[in-house]
């Protein structure tokens, strides 16, 4: 450890912002043997955070000069602060106090671009800037997240020793690697949540399917949930599911679960992910749908005014086989899930595509395996798929996936069309459905949509037997018969 000229030791690593995220980290640091000195603009955090955890290698600070002074060269900090201006208004402050060489880690939800804008701007000062995904919530910050740093890539082999430290740990090694440049970690983590969005949706359809077309209590979704997750689909989330069935109100007494209004809430990365897809021209209509669903549940009021004057199908509830009607609800989120991922590795190699990321899919799936929120056994096969064929244009194409997707499309089909005919809402296993129905159509209606918009505003379309002819335009009015 360095000191400085009056002999005092310097930090090995900085922790700017103690919320619960910053606190966790900064804790998870020092157990794996690094020194940290933190900060925080209310300093009675600080004194706090010190006091609550004397006898560790952590330094509090009260002035961001005094923070700076504290670390030893190259100094390596984390931000873990709020997105948007609060970082820029962090680094306006923090930049003029550093030295070339220097490294800041922006550990929030920060809109890629931003994050391009800032590494660009510091680059210009010779420091070093990574935005940096985090994800694992409050318990993987203290024992383990998935982490996914994007900047420099000779800058990176600074900081690797406490990222791979602090990271998840799978049977495929620290759940960390070097992304790509600039803004790749959190274009990464945007799109991570994007899935965890179609994620969460995906399994709320198969809950909402089990309880109302077969009228389960939460004690036998249950017991349902910790079944599948012994299986192919076992995973965070299908695991927290089935724990969450088993919680009860010790006030009344009745399942947790129930009594959780159905108002779903949002932050800026599944929307962002949305937005990106359409300026990459990417499909993900699963994620899309899974967005659509938390904004349609927040209009509560205006839900139940609607449900009193708007009808469905007069049956509501399902008269065939119990048992099979749960396979055909396992296999449609399984297959759905399938074609969530399918989509959001897609958006991530369109985007390195277009910023010259280089990002490797592969490693995005090996260091999703622990830590993360869509840890699944699904990101095995994804890891194998990328292995075997990097420049795969779709997950769907995969010899593994395109052999479980024949093996359950009837049974997600019937699962999907039974929800259909009694009236339950199911937007993203529905999308996913058309979403591989579209991709393997070789021939789709939009040859009309191309008319019709060369009928009404010229805007040209391709022959079919004529393609080297390139764009044209017809005068539909007088090829009119009648």
């Amino acid at each position: 450890m360095s000191t400085t000229a009056a002999g005092t030791k310097l930090s090995q690593f900085g922790v700017i912002g103690l919320g619960v995220m910053g606190e966790n980290l900064a804790l998870n640091i020092e157990d794996h043997g690094f020194s940290v000195a933190v900060w925080n603009l209310e300093t009675e955090w600080v004194d706090r955070f010190v006091q609550k955890n004397s006898g560790r290698k952590i330094t509090g600070t009260k002035t961001l000069q005094e923070f700076v002074q504290s670390l030893a060269r190259p100094r390596q900090m984390l931000i873990m602060i709020k997105a948007g201006d609060p970082v820029d208004m962090t680094l306006a402050k923090l930049a003029p106090l550093l030295e070339p060489g220097d490294i800041v880690i922006d550990g929030g939800n920060s809109w890629f671009k931003d994050t391009q804008r800032r590494e660009a701007e510091l680059k210009k000062k010779n420091l070093n800037f990574f935005g940096m995904g985090v994800s694992g919530g409050e318990e993987g910050a203290r024992f383990g997240p998935s982490l996914m740093p994007g900047g420099n890539k000779d800058a990176y082999k600074h900081v690797s020793p406490v990222l791979q430290g602090i990271a998840a740990k799978s049977d495929s090694g620290p759940c960390v690697t070097y992304v790509g440049p600039d803004g790749a970690g959190h274009f990464v983590k945007m799109v991570h949540n994007g899935i965890e969005y179609g994620d969460m949706q995906l399994i709320a359809e198969a809950y909402d399917v089990l309880r109302k077309a077969l009228g389960l209590n939460a004690a036998e979704i249950a017991d349902i949930f910790a079944q599948w997750n012994k299986g192919p689909m076992a995973s965070f989330l299908i695991e927290i599911t089935s724990q969450i069935f088993t919680a009860i109100d010790p006030e009344t007494k009745k399942p947790l679960v129930d009594l959780v209004l159905d108002k779903a809430g949002q932050k800026g990365t599944g929307k962002w992910t949305a937005q990106v897809s359409l300026d990459l021209a990417i499909p993900i209509p699963t994620i899309a749908a899974a967005i659509d669903a938390r904004v349609l549940s927040s209009m509560k009021e205006q839900r139940i005014a609607a449900s009193k004057v708007l009808s469905g199908p007069a049956n509501t509830k399902y008269t065939g086989d119990k048992k099979e009607l749960i396979q055909s609800v396992h296999d449609a989120l399984y297959a759905s899930k399938i074609c969530s991922y399918a989509q959001g590795m897609g958006l991530i190699r369109a985007g390195s595509d277009e910023y010259k990321w280089n990002i490797n899919l592969k490693e995005m799936a090996r260091i999703w395996k622990a830590g993360c929120i869509i840890r699944a056994a699904l990101l095995d096969t994804i890891m194998q798929a990328y292995e075997k064929t990097p420049d795969l244009a779709n997950l769907l194409l995969a010899d593994e996936f395109r052999t479980r997707i024949a093996a359950l499309q009837g049974s997600w089909r019937k699962g999907v069309n039974t929800a259909i005919d009694l009236g339950i809402p199911v937007p993203a296993m529905s999308a996913a459905l058309s979403y591989f129905d579209s991709y393997r159509s070789a021939q789709l209606p939009q040859n009309l949509t191309q008319a019709q918009r060369d009928f009404f505003g010229a805007h040209t379309y391709e022959r079919v037997d004529k393609p080297t002819a390139g764009f044209v335009h017809s005068e539909w009015h007088k090829l009119m018969k009648g």
